[in-house]
């Protein structure tokens, strides 16, 4: 098992951070793998990486040290993914992409056009035939949306035993070269949602992820190897008062930060022994990544960092979670897949139906009959056709969505648990209000009596007086 590779990447001083703290960083260089930045109690911490770039690092470093490895293992049929992390502004998007992903000189290109230069000169250069699908999305509050074709703004992330974790109706577009690869890339970027804060003027709104499928095939037999490179451009991670989002923006910058608090938790738990239960859908981001962290895919981090003091406590926030990451085992794997000349038959609906009733049956006998019926009334309702083709058997298929009935059961009690707790402390209060408002009242109980008894004793007196002594005499009423 190997780790994560890491790496951390200090983005020059811009001339507002000049103009406010001269030439001030945040952090001491130490050497090519480690630096010193102090904490929240202005004590020294080092922090250790497989590489840390500086401010003069070019863009050609990042990509030879982090991505050609993940590139020529794709080829070989292993997946990778490469992942920018960092507050917004930090130059995340700069890293992956450069200042254009058309127009920009050789220096600056960042790493989808260095990524996809490589892999066909790699290609062109090898013996065989081979095939290279493009696909593009962004998760935008939540959702996630094809930016190669817009009509399809809600995409299904699915899981399968041959493909992992795919994005079901996600646009995929053959290219067979780089120029191919790139204008195709260029209208996908244009789509992606981004806006203006007092950090950025334009900052990434979503998280953006550049999909190459890669399919390689030997001259001397049938067997094809496919590999799958996913690079992601993170948003960026944002404190409300100083971006000054509202509105919508602020709709946004929460929903990032719920997603990337998601993908920290899913870190945590992967480095603290409790992998049993990882909560990868806990948003589509974590799910999406599921095989790049904990699964069968070669991984790299590459956390961008701001060097101003005025953003020490996020790039410190960033170099924790650079290190909680540095911590994760991957066991990634050649998955080779066999091509049949022969076409496989297409399912006629009778035969359809048969294996959607043969996987409820299945269903039934792990879940409740109430649920195994709803799934059944969805399928009917949606239209859902099961391909055996992406599907290894029935079981699999069980397994999934007896996994995701889980999860949302293990949700609902959670949420379950915090109306609980609030119903237990309003009974407590209220609990408190009566035992007050008893205590109340049984004090305004006595001293109405009291008052009454006062009342009536003052009434007989005032009779007895206008009656003769020598009357009341024999009752007792008047002593002797």
């Amino acid at each position: 098992m190997s780790n994560v590779t890491v790496c951390v990447r200090f983005r020059p001083l811009s001339h507002k951070e000049r103009k406010a703290n001269g030439d001030k960083v945040c952090f001491r260089k130490l050497d090519s793998e480690s630096i010193v930045v102090k904490d929240e109690r202005e004590e020294d911490v080092i922090f250790s990486f497989d590489k840390v770039f500086y401010e003069d690092a070019q863009q050609s470093d990042v990509y030879n040290f982090l991505a050609v490895p993940i590139v020529s293992d794709a080829i070989n049929g292993i997946n990778g993914t490469i992942i920018t992390y960092g507050q917004t502004g930090a130059g995340k998007t700069y890293s992956m992409e450069g200042p254009s992903i058309l127009h920009c000189n050789e220096q600056k290109t960042g790493l989808v056009q260095r990524v996809v230069d490589e892999l066909f000169g790699c290609l062109r250069s090898s013996a065989g035939t081979w095939t290279v699908k493009l696909s593009m999305v962004e998760i935008y509050l939540e959702k996630v949306r094809d930016l190669l074709d817009l009509s399809k703004d809600n995409l299904q992330i699915k899981e399968s035993k041959t493909q992992g974790i795919y994005i079901a109706g996600a646009t995929e577009i053959s290219v067979v070269n780089s120029s191919d690869a790139l204008e195709n890339l260029s209208q996908g970027i244009a789509n992606r949602a981004v806006g203006e804060t007092q950090m950025n003027l334009a900052s990434s709104r979503s998280h953006c992820l550049y999909i190459f499928s890669v399919q390689h095939g030997s001259t001397s037999d049938e067997r094809v190897k496919v590999g799958k490179i996913v690079l992601v451009d993170l948003a960026g991670s944002e404190k409300v008062e100083k971006t000054g989002a509202e509105g919508r923006v602020l709709d946004e910058a929460k929903t990032i930060n719920k997603s990337l608090s998601a993908l920290g938790n899913v870190i945590n738990a992967l480095t603290t022994g409790k992998q049993n239960h990882v909560p990868f859908r806990d948003s589509k981001l974590t799910r999406i990544l599921q095989d790049a962290l904990g699964g069968n895919s070669r991984a790299a981090l590459l956390c961008c960092c701001s060097p101003s003091p005025s953003n020490a406590p996020e790039s410190l926030s960033t170099l924790r979670f650079g290190t909680r990451t540095k911590l994760i085992k991957a066991s990634p794997k050649s998955i080779p897949e066999v091509v049949d000349n022969v076409k496989k038959p297409i399912l006629g609906t009778h035969d359809q139906d048969d294996l959607r009733d043969r996987i409820l049956s299945k269903l039934r006998l792990s879940l409740k009959e109430e649920d195994v019926d709803l799934l059944e009334e969805l399928f009917l309702q949606e239209g859902i056709i099961f391909d055996p083709n992406s599907i290894t058997d029935v079981d699999s298929v069980c397994q999934d969505t007896a996994t995701e009935e889980i999860s949302l059961l293990m949700q609902a009690i959670e949420e379950l648990k915090g109306t609980v707790e609030e119903l237990t402390d309003e009974n407590e209060k209220l609990r408190h209000e009566l035992g007050v408002a008893q205590e109340i009242a049984a004090q305004a109980k006595l001293a109405a009596a009291a008052a009454v008894a006062a009342g009536a004793e003052a009434r007989s007196h005032t009779l007895l007086d206008f009656v003769p002594a020598p009357l009341l005499r024999p009752f007792g009423f008047v002593p002797d």
